[in-house]
Formats: structure tokens, C-alpha cells, sequence
């Protein structure tokens, strides 16, 4: 009974110190980092704890990088023990003195804490005077006032006197900007504040959507430290340290250190485009030429035979893929038919800023002879060094086409045995060297060998005419030339579009709505969206084809709904050939 009694008297007193006050108590494994450097918190609660601590009101303040949990439970001469711990990684998102405020766990709540941020922080490196930082992140745009689709270089540069490992580094996205990063980092070391620090240079374009103030979060840097000696941030707790007090833990958790630094916010005041400004392209640039040259060059040519005009359209603050197709700046006359090749697009890093280039071979063929003028081309863009609107003009050109050199061929050809002089003169009255001329043309086997081919040739041709012929359908195993083009059906290509507006497929529709163009009018047929609307000469189509093609190059949403309305059934060649208007061009 004795025995029983003591027993159930263990267990009541087991029961009973698990269920003690819980008490919650914080320490930080340092109370002073740097700039970038992270932080341990470590939250303990005496006693089992079923939820974990509220990490909201860390949020404002902290980047939580990471967290992990512990419990354990000792009997010690009969006396039962347990503690739950939780280990958090913080990364301070400003300088300065930061307060931790008390955090709320399972009804208890811890103190709170105070850590200080900048400078060189508890690690005392070796070599280093106090307050001297070791990681620098900054990101720098060139122009803080540029105008909305104006290419903005921005700048990160990273400078560190410490080996980093695992280092990433990232731009957050924003609706606001389209971002793409340019060219290849730039290595290199420097004195900074006195000290040598290694460097990397990054740059990146950022295009502004919309006028207007726009904040852009600064380039997140993730990498890895090496260790700092510290103390063993769980020799204070006798639980935790003799449990872990043989295992080096400070050797092991000190290996590296987690690294996370942020870049102050970029600001754009983002400027629209100005009231009045005219022409079709929207090109904000620091300087725009546009050059030319001609193969052959010279005035004239003959009908049938190609004359290539080579534009080259430069801009100091765009890339080349915002530059117009060149082919939509030249208006072309009646009787000349254009074959542009691909355009070539090129962008260059230009001091502190992107020169981007498009240049293109276009090749221009007459049919018939006669004096053909060129038109001038008219280029205007936006000067934003001295906020004025520009104009660059080509001037016009005259062609004159000479007839085809194949016309002469159809002049009778005279036989090659008897010439003008042997037909009028005796045989006996030609000079000796005539006469050998003569007798070698009537004594030569090939006229009759070329007789023989022209009667052989011409009883095949009237053989295979009173062959029948019978039609038979294809097959689905035939095999079909690879060389003859595939015939595109305009009903099938207009359907295809149709269907592409209803799936919002910017790319799909273009291509479809071209095809369908291409083949209903191919004495017509548009190399594009701006070509096609100037046959068609719509207003409200205009507007719709303006809205795909700029869906088409910044790969953005795009609702059909507007142009399927818009071009509702196909159009025939003559309800386009109405009217010539020239549409604007779609800036970019």
C-alpha cells in the first residue's frame, strides 16, 4: 500500500511541475550589427507549449529570413523539467536603434528588447576602425526625371571588403516598370574610406508605364558571411548549455553568416508626354540620327531590276527595339514594290546611358519604265536634353527606270548559217576567210543536231497532249514539295484571328490577321499593322490595330473584344483601296 501510495504521489508531483506558470523569456546573440548583418533572437518558454510565438509585430521593423523550434524534457531526482525554444533569424530593415517589442506566446509575453543598427556592429573584425561597414549596396539611375517609356539605366553597385558565398542578388518586379538587365557585370576593386574594398557593377534598364511619381523598391543582396566569434548564445540557459555545452555549437553556428541587405527605394518623377508634340512615334531620346545609302547608286535602273535603300535609325537613350519599322516611315508610289529584309536591332552600353540602332535593307523593283519620285521621310522625336520636339527629314528622290534589257530579246534573231552579206553576194565574190565562215556553218553538225532535238522535243509535247490526264485527290501519305509555298486559305486565316481576339493572344491575332491580309490582297499586301491600316483607312479599326501592336511589344494584357468589333467581317480589296490616309505610326 506504502509502495502504491508512492507512486501516485511521483506522478501527482510529475503532473504538477509540467504544469507550472509558463514564463517567456528573449535574448539576442548580439545586441549591435551592421548594415546587411542579421540577428538570432532566441524565445524560451518553461514549459510544453502547443502554438508558437506572434511574429507580426516583428514585421515592421525585421525581415524574418528564417525560424526553428526545439523542446526538451529532464527528471532530475524526481523533479520534472521542460522548456520549448524558438529561434528566429532577423534582418533589420533600417539603421538606427530598433526596438523589439514584447511577443505574444501561448498568453505569455516576452520582454522587450532594444539592438542597435550601423556601423561595424559586435563582430570587431580585425583591421577595421570603429563604425566602418563592410557591405555597401547603392543603386543609382541616371535620370530622375525621365519621360514615361524612356529607357532609364539604373545602376547597382555592390562593395565589400569580405569574402561572400551563396550571394544573390535581385530587383523586385513592379507593374509600374518594365525591368531588364543589361550587359555583363563589371568587377574591380577601390579605396573607399580609406580602405580596399572589392566591387561589382550591375546595370539595368527600367522603362516607366506612366508619368507620375513612381517608388521602386531597392535591389535585395542574400549571401553569406563568414562566422564572427561570439559567445555561445545559449551559454547563459544552464539547460541549454550543458546539453550542448560539448558540441562546439558556437564553432558550428558562427561557420556563416546569413547576409541581407536592401538598397534604399528609387524614386522616378516620371514626366509625360508633352501637350502639342506631333508625329506618329513617341521617341524621348538625347540625340536621334537617321542615315541612308543606296546599291547601286545611281539615279537610274532598269525595270525588273532591284535598287536597295540602306536606313540605319540610331537613338542616344532608347533601345532598338523602340524604334519604328523603317519600312513604315517610307511612302512608296504607284509602280514600285517593296522587299524589305529583317531588321537588324542593336543596343551598346554609351557612357552613362544605351545607344540602341535598327537598321534595315529594303529593296525597292519597278515593272515598267518611266521617272519615279520617292517621297521624303519625316521623322519626328523629343529631344529631352532641351525638352523641344525634333524633325529629321531624308530627302526626296528621283528613279528613273530604264526598260528591262530582256526586251531586246524579243527582236527576230537572224540565222546563224546566212548572214545579210552571204545572201546578197555570190558565193565566188567573198574573201577567202568569208567564205571558210560559210562552208563551216552549212558543214558543222549542229544545226542538224539542234534539228533533231527541236522535232524530238516537239513530238513529246504533242504525245503528252493527247495523253489523258486524270486528277487524283491527295492523299494523306503524299509527300509535297518542300520548296512550293504553303497556300493560305483567307477564310481559314480570318477565322483563326477572330478565334485569337476571342483567346486575348495578342501575338496569335497579329500573325492570323496578317495571313489573312497577305492573301486576300496580294497585289496589296501589308508587311504590318501600320501598313495594313493605312489600306484600310478606319479610324476606329486604327485605334484597335494601335492597341495590338503595342500589346505585341510589351508583351502585356490585351482584350480582343474591341478589334474583333472593329473588323468584324473581312474587307475587300476595293472597300480598302478607298482611301490612302496615312495612319500615325503606334509609338512605342
Amino acid at each position: 500500500m506504502n509502495q502504491a501510495y508512492r507512486i501516485f504521489a511521483a506522478l501527482l508531483l510529475f503532473a504538477t511541475s509540467l504544469a507550472a506558470p509558463a514564463a517567456v523569456t528573449a535574448a539576442l546573440d548580439r545586441d549591435r550589427v551592421a548594415a546587411g548583418e542579421t540577428v538570432r533572437l532566441l524565445l524560451q518558454r518553461e514549459g510544453s507549449a502547443a502554438g508558437q510565438p506572434d511574429l507580426d509585430p516583428l514585421r515592421r521593423d525585421f525581415d524574418v529570413l528564417g525560424s526553428s523550434r526545439g523542446s526538451s524534457v529532464q527528471i532530475i531526482n524526481g523533479q520534472a523539467s521542460s522548456k520549448t525554444q524558438f529561434t528566429l533569424v532577423l534582418a533589420p530593415k533600417h539603421d538606427g536603434t530598433i526596438r523589439i517589442p514584447p511577443l505574444q506566446w501561448d498568453g505569455e509575453l516576452s520582454p522587450a528588447l532594444e539592438l542597435t543598427v550601423g556601423g561595424a556592429g559586435a563582430a570587431g573584425r580585425p583591421g577595421k576602425a570603429a563604425g566602418t561597414s563592410h557591405v555597401f549596396l547603392s543603386a543609382t539611375p541616371n535620370l530622375d526625371r525621365p519621360y514615361v517609356q524612356a529607357a532609364v539605366v539604373l545602376t547597382v553597385k555592390l562593395d565589400t571588403d569580405l569574402p561572400l558565398s551563396e550571394a544573390r542578388l535581385d530587383l523586385p518586379a513592379s507593374a509600374d516598370v518594365l525591368v531588364k538587365q543589361f550587359g555583363e557585370d563589371r568587377q574591380g576593386s577601390e579605396m573607399r574610406n580609406g580602405h580596399n574594398y572589392q566591387f561589382v557593377e550591375r546595370k539595368y534598364l527600367l522603362f516607366p508605364q506612366h508619368s507620375g511619381l513612381i517608388r521602386l523598391e531597392g535591389p535585395v543582396l542574400d549571401a553569406q558571411l563568414p562566422g564572427a566569434q561570439s559567445d555561445d548564445p545559449f551559454g547563459g540557459d544552464p539547460f541549454f548549455g550543458k546539453v550542448f555545452g560539448q558540441l562546439r555549437l558556437p564553432a558550428i553556428m558562427n561557420a556563416t553568416q546569413p547576409l541581407h541587405l536592401t538598397a534604399k527605394t528609387i524614386e522616378l518623377n516620371v514626366l509625360p508626354r508633352p501637350v502639342g508634340t506631333t508625329g506618329s512615334n513617341w521617341l524621348p531620346a538625347q540625340k536621334i540620327s537617321l542615315e541612308e545609302s543606296w546599291r547601286p547608286d545611281n539615279a537610274s535602273v532598269r525595270a525588273g531590276e532591284p535598287i536597295t535603300r540602306h536606313l540605319r535609325l540610331a537613338a542616344l537613350g532608347l533601345t532598338g527595339a523602340q524604334l519604328p519599322d523603317l519600312t513604315t516611315l517610307m511612302q512608296i508610289p504607284d509602280g514600285i514594290k517593296l522587299y524589305p529584309d529583317q531588321s537588324r536591332v542593336e543596343d551598346k552600353p554609351q557612357g552613362a546611358t544605351i545607344l540602341g540602332s535598327r537598321e534595315q535593307d529594303i529593296a525597292l523593283m519597278a515593272q515598267q519604265p518611266g521617272h519615279y519620285v520617292l517621297p521624303a521621310v519625316h521623322l519626328t522625336w523629343w529631344d529631352t536634353v532641351h525638352d523641344a520636339q525634333r524633325e529629321l527629314v531624308l530627302p526626296s528622290r528621283s528613279l528613273e527606270v530604264l526598260p528591262a534589257v530582256a526586251g531586246s530579246a524579243v527582236a527576230p534573231i537572224s540565222p546563224p548559217a546566212r548572214s545579210a552579206a552571204s545572201i546578197s553576194s555570190p558565193l565566188g565574190a567573198l574573201p577567202g576567210a568569208a567564205a571558210g565562215k560559210a562552208r563551216f556553218a552549212f558543214e558543222s553538225p549542229w544545226p542538224w543536231l539542234s534539228l533533231a532535238l527541236g522535232l524530238l522535243w516537239l513530238g513529246t509535247l504533242i504525245a503528252w497532249r493527247r495523253t489523258p490526264r486524270r486528277s487524283s485527290p491527295a492523299s494523306p501519305g503524299k509527300i509535297v514539295d518542300e520548296a512550293t509555298p504553303a497556300v493560305i486559305q483567307p477564310g481559314r486565316a480570318f477565322k483563326a484571328f477572330q478565334q485569337a481576339c476571342r483567346a486575348n493572344d495578342p501575338q496569335a491575332a497579329r500573325r492570323h490577321l496578317l495571313d489573312w491580309a497577305r492573301s486576300a490582297w496580294p497585289e496589296q499586301a501589308p508587311l504590318g499593322l501600320n501598313a495594313l491600316s493605312r489600306l484600310i483607312g478606319d479610324a476606329e479599326l486604327a485605334e484597335a490595330l494601335r492597341q495590338l501592336d503595342r500589346a505585341c511589344y510589351t508583351n502585356g494584357a490585351w482584350q480582343g473584344e474591341s478589334l474583333a468589333q472593329a473588323l468584324a467581317e473581312p474587307r475587300s480589296p476595293a472597300i480598302a483601296a478607298k482611301s490612302r490616309q496615312v495612319l500615325p505610326d503606334l509609338y512605342p
